[in-house]
């Protein structure tokens, strides 16, 4: 039986990509790691899936995890926090991953970083990102990375949160309203996952998963609203007024819904290079985002496949 070790399993891509694993590898073994037991309660009703409570950031504990794994899936990534936590989240565990998959004797990780890495990036995020790429090029794995740009999908914390905004406000204030974004389906990052998982012609490669359309953050915003029901004005704001309301959200309880370290990351477009291989080297056809969001955003949220399963028992 194949053992695939899924690192961020709990979270919003994770999820998704444990629901497709399991349809599309009949017989496989998931193990997702977690420090809190209740937030994968809702994955435990999917077949073949193990929930295993570990600390990925303790190496003893994170070489146990690996051990008889076939694979690795690397999905940690934080939005918001001190360069601390970003150095913590997206370049050392990268360094222990790399070396208890040495020590466990896995060859196999399929990485997921982010559009806009590379020299000089200008946010804490992706200056990160970028080496959190080379700690695990350096260490000889059968790697394979693929760079999203903003993942869409029932349950993101991106539209759906502009779409609460809406509903609660008459006006939104927007900060970064001109960045560009290529926005991804979460399912079509998730099948990207998988295929290259199946085929070890992807070994090496990095891929950008992005969907078929550019916007502005303005443009989704205004879109959020619109399938929701709810669409209001747009003030877009200057720089200077823009990280100073992210300054004042970074200091609210809770996790913020914007960050200056964000807006330092929107400096960078979040849109494919055309100069690496995309979804569609994959064999995927990248979901258009008018065809996906106003059916969750309309409903509040979508039924997962993963409510089907738990329905179903």
């Amino acid at each position: 039986m194949r053992r695939i070790v899924v690192l961020g399993g709990t979270g919003f891509v994770g999820r998704v990509l444990c629901e497709r694993l399991v349809e599309d590898l009949p017989g496989v073994r998931l193990v997702v790691p977690t420090r809190r037991l209740r937030f994968a309660d809702d994955l435990q009703a999917l077949p073949g899936v193990e929930i295993v409570p570990v600390n990925v950031h303790d190496d003893p504990q994170l070489a146990r995890l690996l051990q008889g794994a076939e694979a690795v899936v690397n999905l940690v990534a934080i939005l918001h926090g001190a360069a601390a936590d970003f150095e913590r989240a997206h370049v050392e565990l990268p360094r222990r991953l790399a070396a208890a998959c040495s020590a466990a004797g896995v060859r196999r990780l399929v990485h997921v970083s982010a559009l806009g890495v590379g020299a000089g990036a200008p946010s804490n995020y992706l200056r990160t990102k970028t080496s959190g790429e080379e700690v695990l090029r350096a260490a000889g794995l059968d790697l394979t990375i693929l760079r999203p740009s903003v993942i869409f999908g029932a349950r993101d914390r991106f539209l759906n949160v502009f779409a609460q905004l809406q509903a609660a406000a008459p006006v939104v204030p927007l900060a970064g309203a001109s960045a560009r974004f290529q926005p991804v389906w979460v399912g079509d990052v998730a099948q990207a996952i998988a295929r290259c998982l199946a085929d070890p012609a992807t070994i090496g490669k990095t891929y950008e998963c992005v969907g078929p359309t550019q916007y502005t953050l303005a443009d989704l915003v205004r879109l959020a609203g619109r399938y929701s029901g709810h669409e209001r004005a747009i003030l877009p704001l200057p720089d200077w007024a823009g990280r100073a309301q992210a300054a004042f959200m970074e200091r609210l309880p809770g996790e913020p819904l914007m960050s200056r370290d964000n807006i330092d990351s929107m400096a960078v477009p979040s849109v494919a290079s055309g100069t690496l291989p995309g979804l569609p080297a994959l064999g995927i056809e990248p979901a258009a985002l008018e065809a996906i969001a106003p059916g969750y955003l309309s409903a509040g949220q979508g039924l997962s496949r993963l409510d089907r399963f738990r329905a179903a028992r």
